[in-house]
């Protein structure tokens, strides 16, 4: 009779449970002002560039239709591979650097160590600064004739890094990595104070120090963070421009003309926007299908659990 009266009890709840989670999920009206938003300034200019790239036009008149035209140019000339093998090399390097200096930085951020307050906000403060500013800054303190080379010959040869290949990438990967580690390192933070301490508390009880919690469970729970991480710098670094643009201008020669400068050479500079607009498709199309590639292989997309790692 009780087991009877306990089911019945269960059926008349469940109406009500179910109600409940109706009441509690937002509506389609909510994602609407972000999809709108999204549409008019992704989706729009994106098909509009798509279209452009089919049209022969220099910034004046109408545009004129010349169908493969524009593809059969881009694709003819040798700087295009170039510039795409430069973004792809940039972007791995800073991914490579970024990523170690924003975990471990997170890390101790995450901590309660003294002063860590202090000494947090002063390194943020290159993310208050615009690309532009820094890269002025860095053109400045970096000038073979009166910046920090000139003071330091014995460390820095001629002083002129931005003259060769190597010195110039080099110059690109680390003003990245100044500006925007904070900005990653503020992402590891959040996640690390996120990871239960009961974790910690149980490995110290078997004993394993600093460095094997650090490997053992700081780095697992961090793993889907370092994902979104990855994500950004790598759609962040092939689409940098200012930098190249102010720092280098995408010299000496060709050697850093990425594909962002490049497309800023033939639309803006050398008014074939058509051709600027292909380049800005292969752009597009590049760095989707690296992310997709990063997020299929790294099995975030299957991803269920709310909690790091679990």
């Amino acid at each position: 009779m009780t087991s009877i009266t306990t089911v019945k009890t269960v059926e008349r709840r469940r109406p009500a449970g179910r109600s409940a989670a109706r009441v509690g999920r937002p509506g389609i009206a909510w994602a609407a002002p972000a999809a709108v938003f999204f549409v008019l300034f992704a989706i729009v200019p994106l098909v509009l560039v798509a279209v452009l790239s089919f049209m022969s036009w220099n910034g004046i008149g109408s545009p004129q239709f010349v169908g493969s035209d524009n593809w059969t140019k881009l694709f003819d000339d040798p700087v295009l591979v170039k510039s795409l093998w430069l973004s792809v090399l940039i972007t791995v390097l800073g991914v490579l650097v970024q990523t170690p200096l924003s975990i471990v930085l997170g890390v101790w951020a995450a901590g309660q160590q003294r002063n860590r307050a202090v000494l947090s906000a002063i390194f943020f403060v290159p993310l208050l600064l615009s690309a532009t500013a820094v890269s002025v800054l860095w053109r400045a303190l970096l000038d073979p004739n009166f910046g920090v080379p000139a003071q330091a010959k014995w460390l820095f040869g001629d002083g002129n890094l931005l003259g060769m290949q190597s010195g110039a990438i080099g110059v690109l990967v680390f003003v990245g990595a100044w500006q925007y580690v904070p900005f990653h390192t503020l992402i590891y933070q959040g996640a690390a104070r996120a990871i239960p301490k009961v974790l910690y508390q149980a490995a110290e009880i078997d004993g394993a120090g600093r460095i094997r919690q650090f490997f053992h469970i700081t780095l697992p729970q961090l793993r889907n963070t370092m994902i979104t991480s990855g994500i950004i710098m790598v759609v962040g670094g092939l689409t940098t421009f200012d930098t190249v643009l102010i720092l280098t201008q995408g010299g000496p020669g060709t050697d850093t003309t990425i594909s962002a400068y490049y497309m800023y050479q033939k639309a803006f500079k050398g008014f074939d926007f058509g051709v600027g607009s292909a380049v800005a498709l292969v752009l597009v199309v590049v760095a989707t299908v690296i992310s997709l590639v990063m997020v299929r292989l790294s099995g975030y997309d299957k991803m269920r659990s709310a909690m790091e790692g679990l």
